[in-house]
């Protein structure tokens, strides 16, 4: 017997939304060769936030601080705001989860896409939201559906990668600037921009509209995945708000101090999303080598189609695992005939090479 929940929470299923692959190589009893499976930045940090988060590493008696003062004024120079409208948090999924609690109650809709991004799902079950999904038009986000979706079903909220999580695409910033034009006044956006480094380009947005929320991270091109750290950036009202309900020491001293480091490194930044774009490259050669088609990206993975359907992927998936490749894929048809590769240094995407041929003849028997 454990004491009784609270009624929502009693409600929701035991689930998380994502299985490490730390937890999968448990299971299988061996180490992947090849960590290509999680959207994390291989290539590595810059070793000016290395030894920033070394420094820090022996103040780490210290609470960190919960203003992240400095580290705000960086980010406010990097992207033409000011502090006032910048929140840092525990990563994208932390602010995620922050947003959805304030603006979301028990009942109300919130608009997503069919086969998006499911921590974000995850967050709005959680707090009693209902989910209503649209779905994907030529393997990309339907902005302007996802925004007359919203205005036609009264929703607190709407959801909005770009570029896409799971599938990598990118809408040019005309596309977003129309379906920001269009979002009525009770209705917040969250524009999820975590790959926004690689993007070609992206939308100019008032940062004082109260309707928009954008969201930023240092795990992707900055290579912090484990730091636990990111940015939103909306009119200062809203971000006053999370002062209502953010953990107000949940982001910690060491990775403050490696990320407003990581952030000064433009020259690392520049090199990281030049050696992302040679190993997409390379991805979709390893694609084509075996009759296979890449999907365009503007993210540090690629979608991979594999040519048939959901269980022809998830086959070809537990091939790679056998083989001590970890990968991912999108969970909802049609989207989920594609397996999703992380790009990573040369010697795991030898380990793709080798292992793809094999496991593509196995899930073909």
């Amino acid at each position: 017997m454990i004491p009784t929940l609270a009624p929502l929470p009693s409600r929701l299923p035991d689930s998380v939304p994502f299985v490490g692959p730390e937890t999968l190589e448990r299971q299988r009893g061996a180490s992947f060769a090849a960590r290509l499976g999680a959207n994390e930045n291989g290539f590595g940090p810059s070793p000016r936030a290395v030894a920033a988060i070394q420094a820090a590493a022996a103040e780490v008696w210290k609470y960190g601080d919960p203003t992240s003062h400095d580290l705000r004024a960086a980010i406010a120079v990097h992207c033409g705001v000011t502090p006032d409208h910048v929140v840092v948090g525990e990563g994208i999924d932390g602010l995620l989860g922050l947003a959805v609690r304030l603006m979301v109650g028990e009942g109300a809709k919130v608009v997503t896409s069919e086969g998006g991004y499911p921590t974000f799902d995850f967050h709005v079950a959680g707090f009693g939201g209902t989910l209503v999904r649209v779905p994907y038009a030529g393997d990309r986000q339907d902005p302007a559906a996802l925004v007359a979706r919203a205005a036609q079903t009264g929703a607190r909220m709407v959801y909005l990668c770009n570029p896409d999580n799971p599938m990598g695409g990118w809408h040019a910033p005309e596309a977003i600037e129309a379906a920001v034009a269009a979002l009525p006044p009770d209705i917040l956006l969250i524009l999820d921009e975590a790959y926004a480094e690689f993007a070609p380009a992206l939308p100019r947005i008032d940062p004082d509209d109260p309707r928009i929320l954008r969201m930023r991270t240092f795990s992707k091109a900055y290579a912090m995945a484990g730091a636990r750290i990111g940015w939103a950036i909306g009119a200062p009202a809203v971000i006053r708000a999370f002062d209502r309900v953010r953990n107000h020491f949940g982001v910690n001293r060491i990775a403050q101090a490696g990320a407003l480091a990581a952030l000064g490194d433009r020259a690392h930044l520049a090199g990281a999303v030049a050696r992302v774009v040679a190993a997409r490259d390379r991805i979709a050669a390893i694609a084509r080598d075996n009759g296979l088609s890449a999907l365009p990206s503007a993210t540090n993975f690629v979608a991979v189609d594999c040519g048939g359907d959901g269980d022809l992927a998830r086959a070809v998936l537990a091939g790679l695992a056998e083989r001590g490749v970890f990968v991912r894929m999108p969970w909802v048809a049609p989207q989920n005939r594609c397996i999703r590769i992380s790009c990573g240094p040369d010697a795991e995407l030898d380990a793709l090479a080798a292992a793809l041929p094999d496991a593509l003849a196995a899930a073909r028997r």
